[in-house]
């Protein structure tokens, strides 16, 4: 630390004397610290979901286009994740939390005056690169200020944070989309996220480990480059725009330059001394097939969350805060099921809860495709807070038998990983589910269509009877009348055309869902690695 910032620190101790590392109280305030960063991170990647109508409206744009305000961030967010510990290591653990706070705060404050539709995605990039230092930095440094007794409890807390955010953030979002306009959900982070660097940079400690490794810069650019346009191919191929479709040159250039990057990636990952992810830990067996779940539950979890308030809004007429609070009580689901979990996979097998979790999730999946225009809100509420519980069982067990036979020394290494291949899986999970809804409305809006006969005895009998309808409420010639009921007919039409669409796409998140639980049935308990040469696999 230099002499300047040492100085200051001991004035800070003396006049505050709370603020001193060797009083109890001290690790307390840094977990504060920190899980205000956290929670804002997380947050963000909930609180937009059901602003998209309103955005959608307000720009004029579509759902293929509006994904991407999402996608953006969890792509970034994922990117940024596997680099924050080498900067950490090589700038000090402070210094790039602040920085991370404050490339969020100003992310935040710039999306809040963005113009267009790209701009704002262009802003949320500068947003989630700063979310993708905060979490894996503040989870850093809080294992460093307690003492192993205390982490999980630390730990737990910090949890906390996460699981608050996935409650409030809907309804905090939907509340403020009600009775403002869209950009306070940004500016709202500002002032909480101006007080966070100030409280951090008065309460947290610096701490630097002297640097032992050079940074993967091509391990780095190419993950990037090859993630960036595989989601641009996934998430475009049925876009307006692209009136080529999945062959158009765009489509298939993305799809190239994602094949080269990613090859790339991979190749650097094997050859170099210090590689950006340690493509080893693969190899093991427990880790590869819990990272494929994990991958699965970040598809299942964003997309879910990515539709569901479209739905409510554009086809059950939920204002944005009713629709936010529908999904307060996932969190505190969340929550409330994860610690038992956790406590039963100290004790037992930790693949139950994850079968059980990844069967409730594929369960709610299975019942979501049943949504209609009429569906009653028991239908919606029972599956979701249902997804809940699943979350909860699933995440931490999952976790601890992921990491069950990976060497101390790589353990910071997989549980980065592990917090990377989610976020890759939720930014999977946004872009294919949009394709798809784009792809199966227009499918569906062309059978419909087919279906409707101009020239038959029911239609011309509603028609008659919305333009009586027309007439009666708003005035005009019978004319008028018929044209307002035909608008209303295919209005119908396309409203119907979105709702099968969405069950179509939760029918094949349910699928994904079911298939991935059969690898868990392979995964070795982790009980077992005390015993025989799991002993030793630890201990490395």
């Amino acid at each position: 630390m230099p002499v300047e910032q040492s100085h200051l620190r001991h004035e800070l101790v003396e006049r505050f004397p709370f603020l001193d590392p060797s009083r109890g109280v001290y690790r307390w305030l840094v977990l504060a610290s920190v899980m205000v960063g956290t929670f804002m991170a997380v947050l963000d990647s909930t609180i937009v979901n059901v602003a998209l109508s309103k955005l959608m409206a307000t720009f004029g744009v579509t759902v293929d286009h509006v994904e991407w305000i999402l996608t953006a961030y969890l792509l970034i967010f994922a990117v940024m994740l596997p680099s924050s510990g080498w900067l950490a290591d090589h700038f000090g653990y402070k210094r790039m939390f602040l920085i991370g706070l404050f490339f969020f705060t100003l992310g935040s404050f710039l999306c809040s005056l963005a113009g267009n539709i790209d701009v704002l995605i262009a802003f949320r990039v500068i947003q989630g690169a700063g979310a993708g230092f905060l979490l894996p930095v503040g989870m850093a440094i809080i294992t460093r200020e307690f003492p192993p007794h205390m982490r999980g409890v630390a730990l737990g807390f910090w949890s906390v944070a996460a699981s608050a955010s996935v409650s409030l953030g809907p309804t905090l979002g939907g509340y403020l989309i009600d009775h403002y306009e869209w950009n306070v959900i940004f500016d709202v982070n500002v002032p909480i996220g101006i007080m966070g660097i100030l409280a951090a940079g008065i309460i947290l400690r610096e701490h630097r480990p002297a640097p032992g490794k050079r940074f993967d810069v091509v391990g780095f650019l190419s993950l990037a480059i090859g993630l960036t346009a595989l989601l641009l191919a996934l998430a475009d191929g049925n876009s307006a725009w692209n009136t080529g479709g999945w062959t158009s040159t765009f489509i298939l250039s993305s799809f190239f330059i994602a094949f080269v990057g990613l090859g790339v990636f991979l190749a650097t990952e094997l050859i170099v001394d210090h590689p950006l992810i340690d493509i080893e830990l693969f190899e093991n067996f427990n880790f590869s097939v819990s990272n494929v779940v994990l991958f699965s539950f970040g598809v299942g979890m964003f997309g879910a969350n990515f539709l569901l308030p479209i739905y409510l809004q554009n086809s059950l007429g939920y204002t944005p805060f009713q629709a936010g609070l529908v999904f307060l009580p996932v969190g505190v689901l969340l929550g409330l099921t994860a610690p038992f979990a956790g406590m039963f996979t100290d004790r037992y097998d930790g693949r139950v809860p994850v079968l059980l979790g990844l069967g409730i999730m594929a369960l709610t999946m299975y019942q979501f495709s049943f949504l209609s225009l009429l569906s009653e809100k028991w239908q919606i509420l029972m599956p979701l807070y249902l997804r809940g519980v699943g979350m909860g069982l699933l995440f931490s067990p999952l976790t601890t038998v992921a990491i069950s036979e990976i060497p101390n020394r790589k353990m910071a290494q997989a549980s980065g990983l592990i917090n990377v291949i989610r976020q890759i899986g939720g930014s999977f999970g946004v872009a294919v589910f949009g394709t798809i809804l784009t792809r199966r409305t227009i499918f569906h809006m062309a059978m419909y269509g087919q279906q409707i006969d101009p020239t038959s005895a029911t239609y011309d009998n509603t028609v008659r009877a919305l333009g009586h309808f027309a007439m009666n409420a708003v005035g005009g010639t019978y004319g008028t009348g018929s044209a307002q009921a035909k608008v209303l007919v295919a209005m119908h039409t396309q409203q119907q055309a979105f709702v099968s669409a969405v069950d179509d796409v939760f029918r094949l998140a349910f699928i994904i869902l079911a298939l991935t639980i059969v690898p868990v049935f392979f995964l070795r308990p982790h009980h077992d690695l005390h015993r025989g040469e799991g002993g030793a696999t630890l201990a490395e």
